[in-house]
Formats: C-alpha cells, structure tokens, sequence
C-alpha cells in the first residue's frame, strides 16, 4: 500500500510539473521574451565565415535580458542534434535504462566515422564524444509514447519523438528553437525538470566542459550535417549566463570548430567568460 500511496505521489508531482513547465514556456508561434538584437555580433559571425544566430541570457544581473542576434533564426525551430542528448539522458536514467554513469555499453565491433566511437562507452564518455550508437540504443529502449510525455513535461520544444531512421533528433520530427533551448537550461539549472534531482544534478555534472575556482562552462554541441548546435550556461556565484548557438555547417566537419569558436568569442565579449 505504501509504494501505490508513493507511486501516486510521484505521478501527481509529475503532472503538476508538467502543467506548470506547460504554462510557463512559449509556443513557436508565441511571442518571444524581452530582448535586445546585437547586430555587433555580426563581426564575430564574419570573423568565421558563418551564418547562424546566438540567444544569451546574463542572469548575473537583477534585471535579466536577452541578448540576440539575428533574432528571426532564433525562433525558427531545428532538429535539436546532439543537444538532444541532454533530456535523452535524463529520460533513461528516469526510466531506469541507465542505471548511473559507470554502467558500460558495449561496443558491437562496427566500425563509424569517428574513432572515438568504436570502444565501450559510459553515460559521461557518450555524451563527451557525442556516440550516437549509445544513444540509439537508449531510444529502443524507451517508448515513443514515454519520451513523449517526459518532452512535454519538460515543455521541450514541439515535443514529438516521432519519425527518422537515424534517429528522432537527428532526422525525425522533433524541432526546438535556440529561445526554447535556452528555458531548458534554466528548469535544468535551478532542478525544476520533471525528473529526480539526482538525476538532474548527475547530467549536469557529465556535461561539464571546463571549470576554474570562480566558475563552471558546461554546454553540449549537437551537428545535423547542415547546421549544428552548441547551447549550455557559464555559473558564476552572481548567476549564470546560458548561451544558445546554431549554425550552418556548409564545409560539414571543416565548420565544427566554429561553434564553440564564436560562442566562446561572444561571452568572451561580455566578460561572461573569461579569455585564455
């Protein structure tokens, strides 16, 4: 009696989260928060070649603003790539697919592109090398029907997990914006997902990218071939600065680099990260 009483607890904190990550995000169609456009920018894109856009929220201040530029492709929703790895990892440690980051998955000896990908694999290594293979196998286990509702608890973009033969969030129908990266962030940060905080505080440890005494880089790329991603936040002790980078990738592989590049030029910028 005492686990049905625990399991309806849980289910009913569940749904109030759902509701209330529902209420609290916007649609695609929907207007955007308060913003200012940073046409300077354009010289860092040029700097690189490259056309994109890059949403940033300073929190560090009382007063929040969003920083953006090139604002209409900030709306415009794209398959999330390996951003997506984030709540995929999240879904499975809540469903118990992966029970912590030290269990192993084995490599089946088929050789891919990257080298990096052919050798056993954790939790904290697939995200770092961004192994598809891994994260294939996550989404066998899990249902459409299950990740569907974790999508749209967490309010995660359009929230479809349907379609694609790779994988739904590299050819699928799922699609999610840089503004709604960024709200993403912010449930992730503050632990307000719809999942057990433990597991919330695990993901964000395993993408950290960098960290010095006074602050902490985490963030996760993602590359659908054509365009590619680089989102996450820098923690300072006065608040955290979330980033979301999307970009086009005409020269594949030769552009990857130019993700974090730009991204890291621009907080480099607003001192919301410092220079090497």
């Amino acid at each position: 009696m005492a686990q049905i009483r625990s399991k309806t607890f849980h289910g009913a904190v569940l749904l109030f989260l759902g509701v209330f990550a529902f209420c609290s995000a916007w649609a695609n169609d929907s207007p955007i928060p308060r913003y200012v456009e940073r046409t300077d920018w354009q010289s860092i894109f040029d700097q690189y070649q490259a056309k994109g856009t890059i949403v940033v929220l300073d929190a560090r201040g009382v007063d929040p603003v969003y920083q953006v530029f090139n604002t209409e492709r900030a709306k415009t929703p794209y398959l999330p790539a390996s951003t997506y790895k984030i709540p995929h990892a999240l879904i499975a440690l809540e469903e118990g697919v992966v029970k912590d980051e030290f269990q192993i998955f084995e490599w089946d000896g088929t050789k891919r592109e990257f080298d990096l990908w052919n050798a056993d694999q954790n939790l904290r290594s697939s995200m770092r090398g961004s192994v598809v293979w891994v994260y294939q196998w996550i989404a066998r286990q899990i249902s459409e029907d299950n990740a569907r509702r974790y999508l749209r608890l967490s309010a995660y973009g359009n929230a479809d997990p349907s379609g694609g033969k790779d994988g739904y969030w590299l050819d699928g129908n799922i699609r999610i914006n840089a503004f709604e990266q960024i709200a993403f962030l912010q449930k992730l940060y503050a632990n307000r997902l719809p999942f057990k905080v433990e597991h919330q505080r695990l993901v964000k440890d395993i993408i950290v990218l960098e960290a010095q005494k006074e602050w902490i880089l985490r963030g996760k790329t993602g590359w659908e071939g054509r365009f590619g991603w680089w989102v996450g936040y820098v923690e300072w002790s006065s608040g955290p600065v979330y980033f979301a980078l999307n970009m086009d990738t005409p020269n594949r592989v030769q552009d990857l680099y130019k993700r974090e590049a730009i991204g890291r030029a621009i907080l480099h910028s607003m001192k919301a990260l410092p220079k090497p």
